[in-house]
């Protein structure tokens, strides 16, 4: 993995992780300094990220975490209901039990982060659910939709969401599992339309305080 990549995956757990909430200004001589690189490296890294809509370059004003439009959180969620459901029964198709302890396993860590107030863990294992299940379906283009769709999502939630869309109380993920495993598509899918429903309700579009962050101690 090149500088750049590492670089590029640092910052995007970052602004996954809601260590850089939307907003917040990515200068380039802080962050070169932070990752010891040049600025050059970072400006190639800022717009990779912009390509993939997670940062906002604007010019003569530099680079910032995006921060989505009411529109655009509305959509992203929306895209989640119509498109998931749909991947189930090719999921159903392939899952056997290997996957299914894979999964469990996964339900469990999510919910061990959970408990231990680790919430930036938490969000990030469940994006990786979902994503994770996507690629089960065998369709590689569309699991790297939905994973950039959760990625969006977590970077919605860091702007307009509340304790509620971190720790979902519509059902664990492990419903899903036991759904999964019993072979019940039809169930399976209405469980995915209403957890992602009940995830878009749990956002409230009045937008949340900038805060400042210590480059340097977040990349040390």
């Amino acid at each position: 993995m090149s500088n750049d990549d590492i670089i590029y995956q640092k910052m995007l757990k970052a602004i996954v992780e809601h260590q850089l909430p939307p907003g917040e200004r990515l200068p380039e001589d802080k962050l070169s300094e932070a990752f010891g690189v040049s600025r050059t490296g970072i400006r190639k890294v800022l717009q990779r990220l912009a390509l993939e809509r997670f940062v906002v370059i604007q010019p003569n004003k530099g680079a910032q975490v995006n921060r989505p439009s009411r529109r655009e959180a509305s959509e992203v969620w929306d895209s989640r209901i119509l498109l998931e459901p749909l991947l189930i029964p090719a999921i159903s198709e392939n899952w056997n039990d290997k996957l299914s302890q894979q999964f469990r396993t996964m339900v469990e860590l999510e919910k061990q982060a959970n408990l231990n107030g680790e919430v930036a863990q938490a969000i990030q294992l469940t994006a990786k659910f979902h994503y994770e299940l996507a690629r089960v379906g065998n369709n590689l283009v569309l699991a790297e939709f939905v994973e950039q769709l959760c990625y969006r999502s977590s970077l919605v939630i860091a702007a307009y969401g509340s304790r509620e869309s971190v720790n979902c109380d519509c059902g664990d993920h492990m419903s899903l599992v036991d759904l999964l495993d019993r072979g019940l598509v039809s169930e399976a899918q209405h469980w995915m339309r209403h957890h992602l429903v009940h995830l878009k309700a749990s956002i409230s579009l009045t937008g949340k305080q900038d805060t400042h962050v210590d480059f340097g101690k977040l990349f040390a």
